[in-house]
C-alpha cells in the first residue's frame, strides 16, 4: 500500500510537469508550496528523472551547470546553497562573437557571465588544485541564459533543482587550454580576474572570479563533493562541460538588447550577444 499523503509528489510526476513547462516556456506553481515535504534528496531524484526523460526523446547530456555559487544572489533569490543541473546538446552551443540568440523558448530569461571548463578525465572529491587542473581540457568564458518556470523568480532551493537548476542555455566563447592561461598559479588567477558586463554599451555590473565560491575551481570542487553523496546521479566524467556559476548578478534580458562582457586578468575573449 502506498503510504504517501495526497500532498506528496513523486519524482516522475514532478519531472514530467517541469519538463512540460520548460518545453512550453510557461510558468507553474512551486512544488515546495504543494508538497512541504519536498526536500533536496527528492529534488535531485527529479534531476535524474529529467535526464531519463530527455535522453529518451533523443537529447544527449553533455555536462552540468552549477548555480547560485555567487553568494550575493542567495538572499535575493531565497536560496542558501549552490545547486546543479544537467546540460544537453540541445542547450549548449558555441558562441561566435558577435552572436545572436532567440529568446522565444525561454521564460523570464536572465544572463550570467561564467567560466566554463571541459573535463579531460573523470573527477571526484578529494583532489587538490593541481590534480583538478590536470583533469581540465580547456577553459572558456561563456554566457548562461537562465530562466524561471516559477512566476517572478520566486522559489526555494528545491524548486530550482526540480527546474533543472534554472538552466536555459549555455553559449561558449573560444576555448583555451589551461596552459594558455600563462601563469604558474592558475587557481589564483582564476579567482582574481575581473569581468565587466554591459548592455547596449552601458556597464550593468562588474564581478570577479572569487565571487563563485572563492573561484571557479572551488565551485568545481563543491560539485564533486555534492555528487559524492548522491545515490541517483553520476559523478563527473571525462568530456563533460561544466559551467561554474555567475560572476555578477543575473540580469533580465529582452529582444533587441546587445550584451557584452570584458575580462581583465585572464587571456579569455570577451563576448557579444544580441537577443532576438
Amino acid at each position: 500500500m502506498d503510504s504517501r499523503t495526497s500532498s506528496d509528489l513523486d519524482a516522475r510526476a514532478i519531472a514530467g510537469e517541469a519538463l512540460a513547462a520548460i518545453d512550453a516556456a510557461r510558468q507553474i506553481p512551486l512544488f515546495s508550496d504543494r508538497d512541504p515535504a519536498f526536500d533536496i534528496e527528492r529534488a535531485y531524484a527529479v534531476t535524474a528523472e529529467l535526464r531519463r526523460l530527455r535522453t529518451a526523446r533523443g537529447e544527449r547530456q553533455i555536462g552540468r551547470k552549477i548555480g547560485f555559487t555567487n553568494r550575493d544572489m542567495w538572499e535575493k533569490f531565497n536560496v542558501s546553497a549552490p545547486v546543479w543541473g544537467d546540460m544537453y546538446d540541445t542547450t549548449v552551443q558555441n558562441l561566435p562573437t558577435p552572436g545572436t540568440l532567440s529568446l522565444s523558448r525561454f521564460v523570464e530569461p536572465r544572463i550570467e557571465p561564467e567560466i566554463v571548463f571541459k573535463l579531460s578525465a573523470d573527477i571526484g572529491p578529494g583532489l587538490d588544485e593541481a590534480e583538478m587542473l590536470r583533469a581540465i581540457e580547456w577553459v572558456a568564458h561563456g554566457f548562461e541564459i537562465v530562466q524561471s518556470i516559477y512566476p517572478g523568480w520566486r522559489f526555494r532551493g528545491v524548486d530550482t533543482i526540480a527546474a533543472n537548476g534554472v538552466h536555459g542555455a549555455l553559449l561558449i566563447g573560444r576555448p583555451h587550454p589551461v596552459a594558455a592561461l600563462g601563469t604558474a598559479n592558475v587557481a589564483e588567477t582564476l579567482a582574481l580576474f575581473d569581468v565587466t558586463l554591459s548592455c547596449d554599451g552601458k556597464i550593468i555590473d562588474q564581478g570577479k572570479g572569487s565571487n563563485v565560491l572563492g573561484g571557479p575551481l572551488s565551485a568545481l570542487r563543491h560539485l564533486t563533493e555534492i555528487l559524492a553523496s548522491d545515490s541517483v546521479n553520476p559523478p563527473l566524467r571525462a568530456g563533460e562541460i561544466i559551467t561554474t556559476g555567475t560572476l555578477t548578478l543575473a540580469f533580465p534580458v529582452s529582444a533587441g538588447q546587445t550584451w557584452t562582457s570584458e575580462i581583465k586578468g585572464l587571456p579569455l575573449d570577451g563576448l557579444t550577444l544580441t537577443f532576438t
